[in-house]
């Protein structure tokens, strides 16, 4: 997931999605660097949740080499300033939440400054430096792991949230990587309309925009991007698909719970539409997610306002051969999403070409990025639009 932006009508670029595998397969960075090289963004926010992959303690080694080559690439040659955040301390079940927060500013970018929530000032930027293992240290940024009581179904969750603050070209503004709660059952899921997973994850964004907006520091525009985990309205979704099928119920032998949900077609020989189990969404037509982009899922009510212009960006095959492919595991959904605050809108410069002041997709359609498509956002901003009042915003002072 990540984020680009430069200054003097600033531009800005986002990308989100998680890229756990991206550490070790050449395709994928280079889909990344790509994205980089065509939008040629001055400063870059880039967002990684599941840092090292599902199995972090192997694979934790690949971030550091990732890194490195990301850094040296020739296509982030001219970013002479960085600052990267990976939280790599897994052995700490209180504070591990996996995410990474990486951040380059170009070289034509001048008195970049950075908050230092510790000390309430801004620091410049110079040069590059990396903070990994421990982030809890660094006071350059706000790091938080969602109360376990959030999520009592998950024995340890590493969900949470990354906070840091920027100001360039007398903008200020937050960038927060976000990874919230997942469905951990489809049948659960499936049992009524709003599932219980959106509250718990309704009640962790709540958790993160009270701690973005309290009284402790000044308040400034916010992007918030990463892994939501949003997802489909289940009940909708299979009363929608399955509105001429029949629903068989198969229970535990041991239990009585519901273990299987069978719908077949009323007649053509009571062929099976849809196969749902605790981890298995296998429905017998995954075109229905690509065909205008999810129009025919999104026509239910859980999208009202959001317009997406890029496919569900999950659960995409891991096979490096289908980079098309969806998983059966669980329903399509656009789990990857950038957000901004009213606020942060107003910063974004509108030119007379409106159609291409944001540009809003996804990476890598056509590769294999992990079970996750990262997103991207590419905008402008205009140099000075996040100065209300200049006797009263000191955003760009440093003390």
């Amino acid at each position: 997931k990540t984020s680009h932006g430069s200054v003097e009508k600033l531009k800005k670029h986002s990308v989100n999605g998680e890229v756990g595998g991206i550490y070790s397969e050449l395709k994928r960075r280079v889909s990344l660097l790509q994205t980089v090289h065509a939008h040629k963004p001055h400063f870059v926010a880039l967002h990684c949740q599941e840092v090292g992959g599902k199995n972090y303690e192997e694979s934790m080694t690949h971030v550091d080499s990732f890194v490195k080559e990301l850094l040296s690439s020739d296509a982030m040659k001219e970013y002479g300033k960085a600052r990267i955040y990976l939280d790599e301390n897994y052995r700490s079940q209180e504070h591990f939440t996996a995410l990474g927060s990486c951040y380059f500013l170009h070289e034509t970018l001048k008195n970049t400054l950075q908050f230092d929530f510790k000390a309430k000032k801004y620091k410049k930027v110079i040069g590059k430096e990396i903070y990994s293992d421990t982030l809890e240290s660094t006071s350059m940024l706000e790091k938080e792991k969602f109360p376990q009581e959030y999520f009592p179904e998950c024995k340890w969750s590493r969900k949470g949230f990354i906070r840091t603050r920027w100001a360039l070209a007398d903008c200020a503004f937050d960038l927060v990587n976000i990874h919230l709660f997942h469905d951990a059952s489809n049948l659960v899921a499936w049992e009524k309309s709003p599932s219980v997973y959106s509250g718990t994850r309704q009640k962790a964004l709540g958790y993160v925009l009270d701690r973005i907006t309290d009284q402790r520091y000044e308040r400034v525009p916010y992007f918030i991007f990463g892994d939501f985990n949003f997802r489909l309205d289940a009940k909708h979704v299979v009363e929608s698909l399955c509105s001429s099928a029949t629903m068989q119920t198969i229970r535990a032998a041991d239990t009585n719970e519901v273990d299987k949900l069978i719908f077949r077609e009323v007649d053509n020989d009571r062929k099976v539409v849809l196969q749902l189990e605790k981890k298995l969404f296998n429905y017998i037509n995954q075109d229905v997610f690509r065909e205008n982009n999810g129009t025919r899922v999104r026509s239910s009510k859980i999208f009202k306002t959001d317009r997406f212009i890029y496919l569900p960006t999950y659960p995409y095959s891991e096979d490096t051969s289908q980079g098309k492919q969806y998983m059966n595991t669980r329903c399509p959904a656009w789990c990857d999403r950038i957000l901004m605050s009213s606020s942060a809108k107003d910063l974004v410069l509108k030119p007379e070409n409106e159609d291409k002041a944001v540009i809003y997709d996804n990476i890598g359609p056509n590769v294999c990025m992990g079970d996750h498509k990262p997103v991207f956002l590419s905008f402008r901003i205009a140099a000075g639009a996040g100065k209300p009042n200049a006797n009263k915003h000191k955003c760009c002072v440093v003390q």
